[in-house]
């Protein structure tokens, strides 16, 4: 329950702080705009199943795996379109809201963790 509520309000509160420290003149605008990132989600329609509360979103759906990611990343960093660079700052934003979440998650299921593209990202690190 807790670690929901927060997943959420960090969707739709955090970027509300995002937005107003991005563009404080037109911060209910980026706001907006960051909620509309939330469509990435589109990709869990083809997961099977659908939804899985102790599944890992990152590397398993095809607009949060590493290259999505990285993608993302650049675009924030090269993009100088002001719109268009807040947009990928929300993708990112979320991005790592959703990966709280799956720490979170992994802190009560090892399997779970064991079982995500996180556990072999980190195995590439150890080597």
């Amino acid at each position: 329950m807790l670690q929901t509520a927060v997943h959420y309000c960090l969707h739709f509160l955090a970027i509300g702080l995002i937005a107003y420290f991005y563009d404080k003149q037109h911060w209910k605008k980026a706001w907006l705009i960051l909620i509309a990132t939330m469509a990435v989600d589109i990709d869990h329609i083809f997961a099977t199943p659908l939804f899985d509360p102790t599944r890992c979103g990152i590397g398993y759906h095809p607009l949060h795996s590493e290259i999505a990611i990285l993608g993302y990343i650049i675009g924030a960093i090269v993009i100088r379109n002001k719109l268009i660079k807040l947009i990928f700052i929300g993708l990112l934003f979320h991005m790592f809201t959703d990966l709280i979440d799956c720490l979170w998650t992994f802190s009560k299921c090892e399997t779970c963790y064991i079982q995500s593209k996180i556990y072999e990202w980190m195995a590439l690190f150890k080597n």
